[in-house]
């Protein structure tokens, strides 16, 4: 395989930017992901690949249900704010004020759009996971155009 036309192919795919909150316990965690798409109208299914190693996948395959936030174009610094740790202070993550609904994980009160859901299939292959889960509530602050990694002038593929 032609390593570097690989790279290229891949980082053609457009991808939006998302934080991905979840919930163990006490504990939340907050997150940017970018792989992710909808799979199925009925019910209403989402894919997502989430890194093995971190705090998010061991607080999905906890507790199966997780918030994303979707951010809009210009929330660049939202985006990059949840690409460390989780830092919580009363009601907010990494700065950002959250709310909560029927899961218990944050939902940004910034973010224009948002969805809850609940795991219903994970494949564990490679450094990433798929998440499968379905799409439980939803909710929309304002429509927007999506942020995407375009837009950040960032990379994550390839």
């Amino acid at each position: 395989m032609d390593k570097q036309a690989k790279k290229t192919a891949l980082r053609m795919i457009p991808y939006g930017l998302y934080v991905l909150g979840t919930k163990q316990g006490d504990e939340l965690g907050a997150s940017t992901v970018n792989w992710l798409t909808q799979v199925s109208f009925e019910p209403p299914l989402l894919a997502m690949g989430v890194k093995t190693d971190g705090d998010a996948f061991e607080h999905l395959r906890a507790n199966g249900g997780f918030a994303l936030s979707i951010l809009g174009t210009g929330q660049k610094d939202i985006a990059f704010a949840f690409f460390k740790s989780t830092e919580h202070d009363g009601q907010t993550v990494n700065g950002y004020t959250y709310e909560t609904r029927e899961t218990g994980a944050p939902i940004l009160v910034d973010a224009p759009a948002w969805v809850e859901a609940r795991v219903t299939d994970v494949v564990e292959r490679g450094d990433h996971a798929v998440i499968v889960a379905e799409v439980m509530g939803a909710g929309v602050r304002r429509e927007t155009t999506a942020l995407t990694l375009v837009e950040c002038d960032v990379n994550y593929g390839g």
